[in-house]
């Protein structure tokens, strides 16, 4: 089992790293909101302890953005913050669990087993079309015995266009729903993530692709 632990406070780091690494877990760990976010959306990971109090991102919105691009990797929030509304606020967030510091090695341990046992009954969701295969919990993209991990926005956009194949998603609608119409990034920036995108499902020899619709925008099809 693979954790990913983001905690401010590099004493607590080592010593949560030591202890899970001695009950036989794999461990990253990290100490801001932005390298939490970025590790967890390109790396794979069987569960997440997440600090709230943290430089950059805090640990909320890291988990907001986690949920919003797919992941569902499971996450436990430990924190020193222990009010009723700091909680609810946690788990309307997304997070399965929420442990307040000061804690109980011994309870930590058992409420990591506990979630990691939910997420081994979870069965992940799958989208498909004609053989290829979107893991919306791992973000991998597969055809027959091969499979690529997508970025984030690769698997935003993929997602999109999967959600209802030979249905034409807009150049507005991709920027809408994955960058915000109060982004700066040119709307360019859409053609190049659909050529990677392109460029991987070849990779797979997969018979689909994207096709584009002059003027309107793309949409999955059948080769």
């Amino acid at each position: 089992m693979k954790l990913l632990i983001a905690e401010d406070d590099k004493d607590i780091t080592r010593a949560l790293t030591a202890l899970f690494e001695h009950n036989n877990y794999s461990v990253d760990s990290v100490c801001n909101g932005n390298d939490a976010y970025d590790y967890a959306s390109g790396e794979a990971y069987d569960g997440i302890i997440l600090d709230i109090m943290m430089p950059g991102m805090d640990g909320l919105e890291v988990l907001k953005a986690l949920r919003s691009a797919g992941c569902r990797t499971p996450v436990l929030l430990l924190t020193a913050k222990s009010d009723i509304e700091d909680k609810v606020s946690g788990l309307d967030a997304g997070a399965d669990d929420y442990l307040p510091k000061p804690f109980a090695v011994n309870e930590l341990l058992a409420r990591v087993r506990a979630m990691l046992r939910r997420r081994e009954n979870y069965q992940a969701d799958v989208l498909q079309f004609e053989g290829l295969a979107l893991n919306l919990s791992t973000f991998e993209l597969s055809y027959g015995d091969h499979s690529i991990r997508l970025v984030s926005r690769e698997f935003q956009m993929l997602q999109l266009l999967l959600q209802s194949p030979g249905t034409i998603v807009s150049t507005e609608q991709f920027m809408e729903r994955i960058w915000g119409w109060d982004s700066d990034v040119e709307v360019s920036i859409v053609w190049v993530y659909i050529s990677n995108l392109r460029k991987k499902l070849d990779k797979l020899k997969c018979p689909v692709g994207i096709k584009a619709v002059r003027g309107v925008g793309y949409c999955m099809e059948k080769k």
